[in-house]
């Protein structure tokens, strides 16, 4: 029996007894050779929790699909009694650990695949999928994991595929992968590696595919690489500007490597076994001269097809790297690069070189990548003398204060630069003047208060800008990210930046993918502020937001995630259409801990799985009939309780009988009629960790009878009968700053129903 879709009913197995009340199939000794394939497809419900033996009426499933059904809790044992599962989706449920899992999924003996993609698991425990013997692959790509600890995967004795894409790993411990004897297909890629793991790597003798692309890795030392069984190797989009010729001499076995979409200018024939049959160089910047010829005539001997074309000199450029000539020839100069040309081994001191040697035998044309360091010696100006090819340099630690124009003139190359807790107040225009290969900046953990027009001329090729915990109070100008139009990551967090303005400040980098925003004072967010950004991800949480910036947002239609946790959102926008924008791929929208009081009908985010309220002080009258109507026929479960009134401060939304007074056509004609130009009078917020100054409010007026509050003092139920009469008005308030009182909307709303 497989899964069925909706309308139709699924036929019972005909040697089994199929008991439509109990939803049970029973095919107990019915001679069976095979077993029955049964599926169940759960996806997208709001099942909140997993008890002890969920699935005990369906014990022949062997595949099961709970994804996006937003599951906070997998109770010990929750899949006892499914021996026969083989398949089980748990993908975007919002789980966070690792550590219960022993105990729930005790019972998945013959479980072969799990899936756990795009859920906000940060670390993994040892031994934590241990009772899965059984299992050949594990999924946990898009989580939140940094680091994976020793045996982290201890007990998956069967396991043969691991997908660890699109995390945040920057390190693994040596025996990460210890235990995993017939292990051949790992998936690394989309990390913040920017090393090679060697000594993790080295202990999978039997892997034969291994993807590490779109890692930060600048270079490949000699045996970087030593797997004597891998076959297919991916290291493309990356930022490799060297590799030495012995890299791969102790990985006999590679038949298919991909470099493609690095900074490689050149490469030699490489040291390794005579099995390599294609080598792919796409979108490289290779020199087409002499220095060539050696990866040409081991290319032709070797029968090895090469992918790529060349990018210099310009009357080979664009020809493809198969079809170039042997016979390549280098005029004087042209391919001796001048940081190669100049005396190495000049130091300053506090200075320390890390030379990673490139080849066993060099040539005057063949460079050294070297990693420098000058980490807490307590210098304060920036070193000079780093090698003219220093790719990386660490700078923690040392006391900067002010970094001048053209700071780094001798390191053209330098990849990635690291002057963090340096306590730099000030950089003048053009500090990173010249520095044409720089990717990836780290300005982490200073006192900058501003950014200079000019701070970033000259290093057009900064794709990671690290900016988080500075004194930043503006966000950064248009003309400041001018200069760095190819911006992929954009981190501000823990700054003072309280407006986001003008309009389209995001314009000069529309490559951007990731804004980092979180832990600001952010209270203002004008209309389009960040249009256009039709591929960026927002982080927004735990700052000072007064409404959800649905108009700075609007054009953000592959946002999957928003959090505006622990901000002072009081209102969401009342148009409906405001929310379109965030398009239906917006699956997780996160407002718990604010201000919020009124919400409006959310129909147009038709892919939302996740929806947190909790800790909001909701007003229960008839404007917030629309928002209910939809939750009451959306399959999500959502912690909303009545903030407002008084009577009904507790008691969840869904079971306040004040709706039952509010006719749909009255709450239509209220949301569209009754609109304001301004945010509504503000309630007085709910306590909070956010500290704000206090708030003078008036004396709470007498409310007069209406027919509405009479109405519902004769018919509501004996557990929600006021001593007063229910209050259909808040205390006036006074607002902070100029703002002017605004007459409450509600009074209207009740003078229009009555």
């Amino acid at each position: 029996m497989t899964s069925v879709p909706a309308g139709q009913t699924a036929k019972c197995p005909h040697v089994c007894v199929c008991d439509d009340t109990k939803l049970t199939v029973t095919c107990a000794r019915k001679n069976l050779t095979h077993p029955i394939q049964m599926k169940l497809n759960l996806k997208r419900n709001n099942l909140g929790e997993l008890p002890k033996s969920a699935f005990k009426h369906t014990p022949y499933l062997t595949h099961l699909n709970l994804c996006g059904c937003s599951i906070q809790s997998v109770r010990e044992g929750a899949f006892q009694g499914l021996s026969l599962l083989v398949q089980l989706d748990l993908a975007t449920i919002l789980m966070s650990s690792t550590r219960n899992m022993p105990e729930s999924f005790d019972g998945l003996s013959s479980l072969k695949q799990l899936y756990l993609n795009r859920n906000r698991i940060e670390e993994i425990h040892p031994g934590a999928f241990a009772a899965l013997n059984s299992l050949n692959l594990l999924s946990l790509t898009h989580n939140q994991l940094v680091y994976l600890p020793n045996m982290a995967f201890h007990g998956m004795l069967n396991i043969q595929l691991l997908h660890l894409s699109h995390n945040s790993l920057n390190n693994l411990a040596t025996e990460a992968f210890a235990g995993l004897l017939v292990f051949t297909h790992l998936n690394l890629d989309h990390n913040e590696l920017q090393d090679f793991p060697t000594k993790t790597m080295t202990r999978l003798a039997e892997l034969t595919h291994l993807d590490m692309s779109f890692n930060p890795m600048t270079y490949l030392v000699e045996e970087s690489v030593s797997m004597p069984k891998l076959t297919h190797l991916s290291l493309h989009h990356m930022a490799l500007q060297d590799l030495s010729e012995w890299a791969l001499s102790l990985s006999p076995h590679i038949s298919h490597l991909d470099l493609s979409y690095n900074q490689l200018p050149y490469i030699q024939a490489l040291k390794m076994s005579s099995q390599l049959s294609s080598l792919n160089l796409t979108g490289n910047p290779i020199r087409c001269t002499c220095l060539l010829q050696g990866l040409k005539r081991w290319a032709l001997s070797s029968g090895i097809k090469l992918y790529g074309a060349c990018a210099w000199p310009l009357h080979l450029s664009d020809k493809p790297l198969q079809n170039v000539q042997q016979d390549l020839s280098c005029r004087p100069h042209d391919e001796l690069m001048p940081d190669v040309i100049e005396k190495e081994g000049k130091k300053e001191d506090g200075v320390q070189e890390k030379v990673v040697p490139s080849q066993r035998k060099r040539t005057n044309a063949q460079k050294i990548v070297i990693h420098a360091t000058c980490e807490d010696r307590g210098h304060t100006k920036v070193p000079a003398g780093f090698p003219g090819n220093t790719l990386l340099l660490d700078m923690q630690g040392n006391h900067f204060h002010y970094l001048p124009s053209n700071s780094f003139p001798s390191v053209p190359d330098m990849v990635s630069l690291h002057p963090v807790s340096c306590k730099i107040h000030e950089i003048e225009g053009g500090t990173f003047w010249g520095m044409k290969g720089l990717m990836y900046l780290y300005l982490s953990d200073n006192h900058l208060s501003s950014l200079d027009a000019k701070t970033f001329e000259g290093a057009h090729e900064i794709m990671y800008l690290h900016l988080e915990g500075n004194k930043l109070t503006r966000f950064p100008s248009s003309a400041t990210l001018a200069h760095i139009p190819k911006l992929l990551k954009l981190h501000l967090e823990r700054n003072l930046i309280a407006k986001l303005e003008p309009s389209g400040l995001l314009s000069p980098v529309p490559q951007l993918t990731g804004l980092y925003l979180n832990n600001n004072i952010i209270a203002n967010i004008v209309p389009k502020a960040l249009d256009p950004a039709p591929k960026l991800d927002v982080h927004l949480e735990a700052k000072a937001l007064i409404e959800v910036p649905s108009d700075a947002l609007g054009h953000a239609p592959l946002l999957s995630e928003l959090l505006f946790s622990r901000n002072l959102i009081q209102w969401v926008f009342k148009s409906t259409r405001s929310l379109a924008g965030f398009g239906p791929g917006l699956l997780s929208l996160s407002l718990q801990e604010n201000q919020l009081e009124e919400l409006p009908d959310l129909s147009t985010l038709t892919g939302l799985q996740n929806l947190t309220l909790n800790k909001n002080p909701l007003m229960c009258d008839c404007k917030l009939l629309p928002f209910r109507v939809w939750l009451k026929n959306v399959s999500l479960r959502v912690e909303a309780v009545c903030g407002y009134p008084y009577e009904l401060r507790g008691q969840p939304m869904m079971e306040a009988a004040i709706f039952k007074y509010c006719s749909g056509e009255n709450a239509h004609s209220f949301n569209e009629a009754s609109v304001t130009t301004k945010a509504p009078t503000p309630n007085k917020p709910m306590q909070t960790t956010t500290k704000t100054r206090p708030v003078l409010s008036e004396p709470n007026p007498k409310p007069a009878k209406t027919k509405l509050t009479a109405a519902l003092k004769k018919n509501e139920p004996d557990e929600l009968k006021p001593v007063r009469a229910l209050k259909t008005t808040r205390p006036k308030k006074r607002k902070r700053g100029r703002l002017t009182r605004i007459k409450s909307s509600r009074i209207r709303a009740l003078e229009f129903l009555i």
